[in-house]
């Protein structure tokens, strides 16, 4: 027994207290939203409009493409002052409907021109490299296929570039299909934290924040002397974001502009997606964490921008934790349940309560938040720990290795609660067998739940039940996904289809 003690215990503690310092991060990003005013920003519109060079990066879009088209060259700004690239890395029909959403506007007078790569080297990162080779403007917006701008979005997003520091600005994502389903209303919720409280404490703070790949305008200048888009990481604009700040210039974050756009609707997209992040992010953190650490900045920013890049390593902790939990409880289950929670308690509470905590406050702050965050917050939990099995996987991938296929996620222009997915459906993301080891992980606190019950372990139930709704969750979810797969489809998975050769650029007529 007293070996055993000694194998897993300091595992255990040392795990669950490394999961409560992320968690205790979450509450420190709240303390600085707090603590620190919100720096004044320009408001008034610049006293000469500058030409605005728009890329729009695709790959196999049809369902959404037109509709993005249509939303850019509806935005009022003068329309001899927009360039327009649609950067299209597509070999299905989208090409087709992009020609001729293209020709709709360009019989408009909209200067719009339709780049198709024959090739898709660098992914989205080669796409928008390109583009900018040819960009006639020094500031470059940047919307993804599912993104619908508002009209006034330049007219409200420009005014900070008068400071000739600043590099890039940045909106915040709002929901089309908020409340579509339960797990679309918990993706909102968990995108709010991070564009309302995450980006709004670190710039506020002066801290170092990103670009989260839309919604957002670019200096050229910035990214070329940053080093210019590269693909090397997953997540090329987290990786320009830190590079363009260590190199000197400002972002500025604009929470009051959001950009509305479509969450995954199903549980294989979304995990894509996670898993594309949480890779990316990772690798990130292996490219610049020297850099950051070694640079002139002061301590508080090499300390937030470790927190940050490193933050998805608490997947491979969660999952660590989830096999060592239940042991953990019966070598210490004559040590008196009372005297074991004491310990036990605050560190989970750190790491759970502070995530409950973090979320419920980005509802208040959201405008369009949900009423009763409350109720919600056991799906939030669940789903976070549901997806630890997928992100671990990701975060190994991304430790082990650079780059990798950038995966997009199937959007299908679904709007609001009742949108309709019309078959047949000509993409879908293939669902890797990381449910099989879900449903192993929900099988296996059923167990543990159970032995507790027996054993009177009442102390303990509560967390084990937590373990076990969140993977029996995702895992109905995965069983559902996959039952539907009955339609011959276009199918991505987590590492993609065969990566493409050349960079060169096609014009479309």
């Amino acid at each position: 027994m007293f070996s055993t003690w000694n194998l897993i215990l300091p595992f255990y503690y040392g795990i669950l207290t490394v999961l409560a310092l992320y968690g205790i991060h979450r509450a420190w990003l709240l303390a600085l939203l707090a603590r620190h005013p919100r720096p004044p920003t320009p408001v008034s519109a610049l006293d000469d409009l500058p030409r605005v060079t728009v890329q729009l990066p695709l790959y196999n879009e049809m369902y959404v493409a037109p509709r993005l088209l249509d939303a850019v060259c509806a935005m009022n700004y003068p329309q001899e002052l927009l360039d327009i690239q649609v950067l299209d890395d597509s070999n299905d029909e989208t090409v087709g409907i992009v020609d001729a959403a293209v020709q709709k506007w360009r019989a408009r007078g909209y200067r719009v021109r339709h780049l198709h790569r024959t090739e898709r080297k660098g992914f989205k990162a080669g796409a928008l490299a390109a583009g900018l080779e040819s960009a006639e403007a020094d500031l470059i917006a940047v919307f993804d296929a599912d993104f619908v701008p508002p009209p006034d979005f330049l007219h409200r997003t420009l005014a900070p570039f008068r400071d000739p520091k600043v590099g890039m600005v940045q909106a915040r994502w709002e929901h089309l299909n908020r409340k579509r389903s339960l797990l679309t209303r918990v993706q909102a919720i968990l995108l709010d934290g991070h564009f309302l409280i995450e980006h709004s404490a670190r710039f506020v703070s002066g801290r170092f924040f990103n670009f989260n790949g839309t919604a957002g305008i670019w200096r050229k200048r910035a990214i070329l002397e940053a080093g210019g888009w590269q693909h090397d990481t997953l997540t090329e604009d987290l990786d320009l974001s830190y590079r363009a700040q260590l190199a000197g210039w400002r972002f500025v974050y604009l929470p009051e502009v959001a950009v509305p756009a479509e969450l995954p609707v199903d549980i294989a997209a979304l995990k894509t997606q996670q898993y594309r992040w949480a890779k990316g992010s990772i690798q990130t953190g292996r490219k610049l964490l020297g850099s950051i650490l070694l640079s002139t900045e002061p301590w508080w920013k090499k300390l937030e921008a470790s927190l940050h890049l490193t933050n998805n390593l608490s997947a491979v902790l969660m999952v660590a934790l989830s096999l060592l939990i239940f042991p953990a409880m019966l070598v210490r289950q004559g040590a008196g349940q009372w005297k074991l929670l004491a310990i036990d308690l605050p560190l989970f509470l750190a790491a759970t309560a502070s995530v409950v905590v973090f979320f419920f406050a980005s509802q208040r702050l959201s405008p369009t938040g949900e009423k009763s965050p409350l109720r919600l917050m056991p799906a939030v939990l669940a789903l976070g720990i549901g997806l630890s099995l997928n992100s671990a996987r990701a975060v190994i991938a991304g430790l082990l290795k650079k780059g990798g296929v950038f995966v997009r996620t199937p959007k299908y222009s679904v709007e609001g609660r009742d949108g309709a997915l019309a078959p047949p459906l000509r993409y879908r993301s293939r669902l890797s067998s990381t449910f099989l080891l879900e449903g192993a992980f929900a099988l296996y606190f059923a167990v543990c739940t159970s032995a507790a019950a027996v054993l009177g372990m009442w102390l303990a139930m509560p967390f084990l039940y937590l373990f076990f709704r969140g993977y029996f969750y995702v895992f109905l979810l995965s069983v559902g996904a996959r039952q539907q797969r009955s339609v011959p489809v276009m199918a991505f998975d987590q590492e993609g289809l065969s990566p493409s050769g050349s960079l060169q650029l096609e014009p479309r007529p």
